[in-house]
Order: C-alpha cells, then sequence, then structure tokens
C-alpha cells in the first residue's frame, strides 16, 4: 500500500508530492536541513559520543554523578560533565542539588528527555537491522 502525497501548494520543488507520513506538515518541507525541521531536532537531541549511553541510563531514573561514572565506567569525567551540560541546555536533563553534607547533585530526564525513549529504542532497532544482525 503507497503512502498518501500531497502536492506542495506553494508551487516550489515543481510541484513535489509529499509523503504525508514522513512529512506531515510544512515544517520538514525543504530542500535543505533546517534548524526548526523537526528530523533535525530530534537527532540534534541525541547527538554526540556517549550522549545516547547518558539519555539510556537516565531513563532507569535519576542518578548521581558518581552513578552515572560507575555505570560509564570509559567515559571521562569531561566528556561526562560535557554531555550533562548539552542535555541541560537541550532541556532534556535537570540538575538537582540534594539536601543534606556533602552537598550532592542529582540529573533526571525531563519530560522532552523521557520523551525520546522510543526514539532510542527504534534508533537501536534499526541499527541492529542495518548491521545485518536482526
Amino acid at each position: 500500500m503507497g503512502h498518501q502525497t500531497e502536492t506542495d501548494g506553494r508551487g516550489g520543488h515543481g510541484g513535489r508530492r509529499w509523503d504525508e507520513e514522513l512529512v506531515p506538515d510544512g515544517r520538514g518541507r525543504t530542500a535543505r536541513p533546517e534548524a526548526d525541521c523537526p528530523v533535525e531536532v530530534a537527532l540534534a537531541a541525541v547527538a554526540g559520543r556517549w550522549t545516547t549511553l547518558v539519555l539510556r541510563e537516565l531513563m532507569h531514573g535519576p542518578a548521581s554523578y558518581g552513578e552515572l561514572r560507575e555505570r560509564l565506567p570509559e567515559i571521562s569525567s569531561k566528556v561526562l560533565v560535557e554531555r550533562l551540560q548539552a542535555l541541560g541546555e537541550r532541556e532534556l536533563v535537570v540538575r538537582e542539588r540534594l539536601r543534606g553534607f556533602p552537598v550532592r547533585t542529582s540529573y533526571r530526564l525531563t519530560p522532552a528527555g523521557e520523551a525520546l525513549r522510543p526514539l532510542l529504542v527504534e534508533l537501536y532497532r534499526t541499527g541492529v537491522a542495518l548491521a545485518g544482525r536482526g
């Protein structure tokens, strides 16, 4: 069964027809990558070496910096700090100071971060299939 298509009503791309499942609205109907394209936004959210693994660990619930280091022993301190900062800037992770002494910090996913779960699952499945192991 084919996908329904729609002609670009803007007259661009020589009457190009868009696959409604792949490009359900105008934000993705472009001939070049655009920062506000939903696909580009989603890919940027998980971009960077180690980012998907940090997200994976936080999918299990809040974790301290030390817990993340234990779960990902091969990541350097510098890279972990950079990834946590980037995820915070993308509003995918929140850093919380815990009460008590010594001061402890916990990281948890925001609702936007939690919403990445299906994307990560599908990326994993696709990677397995592409690698010929599925």
